[in-house]
This record gives structure tokens, C-alpha cells and sequence, in this order.
């Protein structure tokens, strides 16, 4: 039987607890939220976000530096 308990969303946020959190504008952490490219929670009228979810948007945003053999295998393929 699956457990159908609720889980603990760990430490909740506000919008601009959230924006500091991310170094960032609470109008920036206001349109991820209207655009839904952050995972939030409604309570009320209010907006919540989680720590792990804001943790794991920066997360998904990293970029990886390119190498120098990383630029010459592509210009390998222009040639």
C-alpha cells in the first residue's frame, strides 16, 4: 500500500526570501513564478517556495566552462 502521508516541504520561503536567497529581484522570482518555471506552493493567497526548489533552479541553470579541447573537437567538425 502506497503511504499517502504528507511529506515535510523542509524550509518555506517567501517571494523575496527567495529572491535573496538567489542573489536576485523579487520581480525576477515573481515572473519564474507567473511563467512557472519554478516550483512553488499556494497557501491562501499567499505564495510559498521551498528551499530545495529554489536550490535546485539555480542548480539547473549551471553552465559548464568549455575547454580548449572542447573548442577544437567542434571546430574539427566545421572544417
Amino acid at each position: 500500500m502506497a503511504d499517502t502521508s504528507p511529506r515535510p516541504l523542509g524550509d518555506v520561503l517567501t517571494v523575496e526570501q527567495a529572491a535573496d536567497r538567489m542573489n536576485m529581484s523579487v520581480r525576477y522570482v515573481r515572473r519564474l513564478i507567473a511563467t512557472r518555471r519554478i516550483a512553488f506552493h499556494r497557501i491562501g493567497r499567499s505564495v510559498r517556495l521551498t528551499t530545495v526548489d529554489v536550490d535546485a533552479h539555480i542548480t539547473a541553470g549551471r553552465v559548464e566552462p568549455l575547454t580548449a579541447s572542447d573548442v577544437w573537437s567542434g571546430m574539427r567538425s566545421v572544417i
